[in-house]
């Protein structure tokens, strides 16, 4: 009986609206990031890492947005409770940013893999940290 309602619990948490909505956030925010990514490094020529940086802020500030609003609803009437929210958002974002950029170095610049096959994998492990670090310390309730 134990094991049944632990598995009960487990899929409400799998298919609970906060993590569909996580992931189709998710979905959208690594499609404007690869987009970006994709047409500042390999059609306009950026260096790698610049073009990651600069894809990221487009990515970071459209997730923010999608997160806010649509999957922790967690919008403050408060303009210092939302300015401490987004400094949270954009602090931890930039842990997972080193986390890619590093990912990038190693693996583009020193090894010489395809970037986007290596961006697509490094996408899942940012993916999970930062919805860790989403739920735990920026829209915590």
């Amino acid at each position: 009986m134990k094991d049944k309602s632990l598995i009960i619990k487990l899929m409400e948490k799998i298919f609970s609206r906060e993590f569909i909505m996580y992931g189709i956030a998710g979905v959208l925010t690594t499609i404007v990031n690869f987009i970006s990514y994709h047409l500042l490094c390999n059609i306009l020529l950026i260096p790698n890492l610049i073009s990651n940086i600069i894809a990221w802020v487009f990515a970071v500030s459209f997730a923010y947005v999608i997160n806010n609003r649509m999957v922790f609803l967690a919008m403050e009437d408060d303009k210092k409770k939302e300015a401490i929210k987004i400094t949270k958002f954009f602090s931890a974002r930039l842990i997972t940013l080193g986390v890619e950029e590093l990912g990038l170095l190693i693996f583009v610049d020193f090894m010489g893999f395809y970037n986007l096959l290596v961006k697509a994998c490094l996408a899942v492990i940012v993916i999970i940290l930062n919805y860790i670090f989403s739920k735990l310390y920026i829209f915590n309730k």
